[in-house]
């Protein structure tokens, strides 16, 4: 197949993306097919006059891509691209992907994982990997999530969405209950996520919160055990336990070298592991996700589940979370992306 491999775009996790992107097409590559991988923002600005020719360039056009300690710099993105339009998609990219048999979306965060990027190619009849325009939508806005959970007699821990100027900061640090969680409603990578110990802690995450969007998200904070479970198709692969290395969880701890440690499968019971995974594919159905997401959950200390929120389009790093519980169901990496194409490939589109 020739394959699009989208990446990159103006996401706060757009390193994280590119990362996933090159990943992902040399391991198509290794399965024999012609992927190529396609930054959404920056696109290829020096193209030969036949574009299918690039569907066979070296290393399928992947960049040294590497995941820093901080979130990029969107700015200097944006004053990379010669043309310094408005566009968010940049040039020769949707020309590309009408070539494409198919686009492979490595993308994550926003416009990629909110549903906008899906609706685009479902307008060019152009097939692509992962859930429609609609359920992707609804999985990125962790309210809209949460009301389809409760809808769904799911659990998840007591929420309230809030919007506020930083006038109104310190009267609602002062009055909102603890422990918490403070998180922006549209965010990946625990970017935009939150948990202060007091409420001077909390008085700084309702200021910061704010860069990340106009609605502030704040739950309950349930301690317990932080498990992940990864759907791939109409099953659940092994749970995974998440033991960061410091004590927040944050985009630095996920993705740097002993930031976290994973442990795979979780080291828990059949029947809590069987909760876990029955959960992640109800919010999965529920939400109308197709092929693949990975659901996040707390155990605790009574052994009950509590949904977190749900990713439809989660990271595909060769270190990734659902690459390591495919790994742990006999699925290898390049198989595991075959199978999320093959499965994408003959979807219907319904929204």
């Amino acid at each position: 197949m020739k394959i699009v491999v989208l990446a990159g775009g103006l996401s706060t996790e757009r390193a994280v993306s590119l990362v996933t992107g090159c990943g992902v097409c040399r391991a198509l590559r290794e399965k024999g097919h012609r992927a190529i991988l396609v930054d959404l923002f920056l696109g290829l600005e020096n193209v030969p006059e036949d574009l299918e020719t690039l569907f066979d360039a070296a290393d399928g056009l992947c960049p040294d891509a590497v995941i820093g300690v901080q979130a990029p710099d969107l700015a200097a993105v944006r004053r990379s691209r010669s043309d310094q339009g408005p566009s968010r998609i940049g040039p020769h990219v949707l020309e590309l992907c009408r070539l494409a048999d198919i686009v492979f979306l490595g993308l994550h965060g926003e416009d990629g994982e909110d549903g906008r990027v899906q609706a685009m190619l479902d307008l060019l009849g152009v097939a692509y990997t992962g859930s429609g325009c609609l359920a992707s939508a609804m999985a990125m806005d962790k309210a809209v999530a949460k009301r389809i959970m409760e809808a769904a007699g799911i659990p998840t821990p007591p929420w309230q969405t809030l919007r506020y100027s930083r006038e109104n900061v310190e009267k609602l640090a002062a009055e909102l209950p603890m422990p918490c969680v403070v998180k922006a409603t549209g965010g990946g990578s625990s970017l935009g996520v939150f948990l202060p110990e007091d409420r001077a802690a909390l008085q700084a995450a309702l200021k910061e919160v704010l860069q990340f969007g106009g609605q502030v998200l704040v739950e309950k904070r349930i301690f317990g055990r932080e498990l992940t479970v990864s759907i791939l198709g109409d099953r659940a692969l092994p749970a995974i336990e998440v033991l960061p290395a410091e004590r927040d969880f944050d985009y630095a701890a996920k993705y740097q070298s002993g930031g976290a440690r994973e442990l795979c499968p979780a080291p828990i019971t059949e029947e809590e592991a069987g909760l876990v995974k029955d959960l992640a594919l109800r919010v999965h159905r529920a939400l109308g996700l197709q092929v693949y997401s990975r659901a996040d959950f707390i155990l605790d200390g009574e052994g009950r589940a509590w949904c977190l929120e749900i990713n439809s389009l989660p990271g595909m790093t060769p270190g990734s979370l659902i690459p390591k519980a495919a790994a742990a169901a006999g699925i290898d990496y390049p198989t595991l992306c075959q199978e999320i194409v093959e499965q994408s490939y003959h979807l219907k589109r319904r929204g």
